[in-house]
């Protein structure tokens, strides 16, 4: 088996001084970087590709500047991470940029280890980003930029809608993959804030010891490398929202003093002695267990109440399969235009096997996956067979009774067949004498067996239709397999028991009298 060699990091350099170019050059490579460089906006711009993790821009430059050159990298490459250069002169408009979505400034003369690590964080930014939903481009498709129609989405709406525009603080809680920072997003503009700043951080990327002077500033001679005095990440979000993304990754000295700015709106910078005072929204996010953190006394329980003020969490794509011919349908209209491809749309069998995939990775995974197919697609639709290997769709075409069976040839399909009629499918021995004792473990679609036939319609009703016609036969599978308990029926599912609930509720299954909360 070949060796797969590791991703290098690879940082772009524009700058018009031919000095400041090879004097970056030199100080990334030496940290093990593959550097890119440009003497202006234009030609830094030409030479993105999804290979470039950082980039590092002078502020001003002739023809296409840094400000710019922020701009387009914000709506093609919005993943990337952008620092800005600027002379003494020029930090207001350098602190204006990282209000706009810049990552981060350097101000002339910089020290060699100010380059080391800022470009550090931004690396750890870029690969912690790479593993969640992109935020879309303005006025994207969907309701706040969000794509689905499911349940729990819908739920997220209505929740949004109602506290958008209020001061309350919102926790986030979700896997990497499921949009965290769109709901952030939508959160701010959607509410009277929309104007101001909206300052991002991953708190995952911020060293531990840098995590103070990152979140508040510090004056000039704080510490060896503070040639300057330098705003944190709240005052650059004052009169806007400030999102700190894996908030559970704070060290808890740092949660005392971030408890204090939250009750009282001030703050020092390190070093300073004068109190600054912010008006600032926070909207925080994690995938950890903050309830579980705080019972291994790695969290503040006072902290987390006052985070949690507005909860919102987003399920895994697994837990909202019937958003992914929406999901699906969007990335091809967004690749179509970024690839210069023509693909028309997504046949019913290769929607099938994306439906019965797990999406360990979610939304992110999905689009990742839709981009690599949409290059090497080479008819007018995606088919089954244009989906790779891992997908599980079995190579040209499906197998029998596996998932991408569900949705093949006709489009169509019938009832879901009797639970005792799945049952007799698993025959208790090799003579198959009598009804069989139902498969243990986890449930899944591939242990359904295939059907042939369905209703007439739109591809996307069909799709839609027939992935609530599995869930329930998978729902109602796991109630007779675990004699109507609900905790271990949620358990065989693998889905959480809140989401199985409104699922049940969405079916109709709550008022059967066999179903047993516990």
């Amino acid at each position: 088996m070949p060796v797969v060699e590791p991703e290098s990091k690879r940082v772009l350099v524009a700058d018009d001084e031919m000095n400041m170019r090879r004097v970056l050059e030199a100080i990334l490579r030496r940290e093990g970087y593959d550097v890119v460089t440009a003497a202006n906006g234009a030609d830094a711009f030409a030479q993105m590709n999804r290979s470039i993790h950082t980039v590092i821009t002078d502020l001003k430059m002739p023809g296409l500047d840094g400000m710019g050159l922020l701009r387009k990298l914000q709506t093609d490459f919005p993943e990337v991470p952008v620092v800005m250069i600027t002379a003494h002169g020029s930090v207001e408009n350098a602190v204006e940029a990282v209000k706009l979505g810049a990552f981060d400034y350097l101000e002339k003369p910089f020290e060699q280890e100010q380059i080391r690590q800022i470009v550090a964080k931004a690396m750890r930014t870029h690969e912690l980003a790479r593993r969640d939903a992109r935020p879309e481009e303005p006025f994207g498709r969907g309701r706040f930029r969000l794509i689905g129609e499911s349940p729990a989405i819908r739920q997220i709406y209505a929740v949004v809608e109602k506290v958008a525009n209020t001061p309350s603080t919102v926790l986030i809680t979700g896997e990497s993959g499921t949009g965290k920072e769109l709901i952030a997003r939508a959160l701010h503009e959607n509410s009277s804030r929309h104007g101001g700043p909206f300052i991002k951080i991953n708190c995952a990327a911020i060293p531990k010891t840098l995590m103070e002077s990152e979140l508040f500033g510090y004056e000039k001679g704080a510490f060896t490398g503070a040639v300057g005095a330098k705003p944190g990440r709240f005052e650059l979000a004052h009169g806007g929202t400030l999102f700190l993304d894996e908030i559970g990754e704070i060290p808890v000295e740092m949660q005392v003093k971030l408890l204090r700015v939250l009750q009282e709106s001030e703050f020092e910078r390190v070093g300073g002695i004068k109190t600054i005072k912010v008006d600032v929204r926070l909207v925080t996010a994690t995938n950890r267990d903050l309830p579980e953190l705080i019972a291994e006394d790695t969290f503040r329980e006072d902290l987390f109440y006052r985070l949690n003020v507005v909860p919102i969490h987003i399920p895994p794509l697994r837990e909202r399969r019937e958003d992914i011919p929406l999901l699906a349908d969007h990335f091809i209209t967004k690749f179509n235009d970024r690839l210069r491809k023509e693909i028309t749309g997504i046949s019913a069998q290769a929607v099938a096997v994306l439906g019965s995939y797990h999406w360990p990775g979610n939304i992110r995974e999905l689009e990742n996956l839709m981009e690599r197919t949409m290059l090497f697609c080479e008819g007018p639709q995606i088919e089954g067979y244009d989906l790779p290997p891992e997908m599980g769709h079995g190579g040209t075409t499906p197998a029998a009774g596996s998932a991408a069976a569900w949705l093949t040839t006709t489009g169509t399909h019938s009832a879901p067949p009797p639970l005792d009629d799945v049952a007799a499918t698993h025959p208790a021995g090799p003579g198959g004498g009598g009804p069989a004792t139902p498969p243990s473990g986890p449930i899944t679609l591939t242990s359904l067996p295939a059907v042939t036939s369905a209703p007439a319609g739109s591809l996307k009703e069909a799709v839609r239709a027939e992935t609530e016609r599995v869930e329930r036969g998978l729902i109602m599978r796991a109630l007779e397999e675990t004699n109507g308990n609900v905790t271990q029926a949620a358990r065989k599912l693998k889905i959480s028991r809140k989401s199985l609930q409104t699922k049940m509720k969405e079916f109709g299954l709550r008022d059967r009298e066999s179903v047993r909360e516990t």
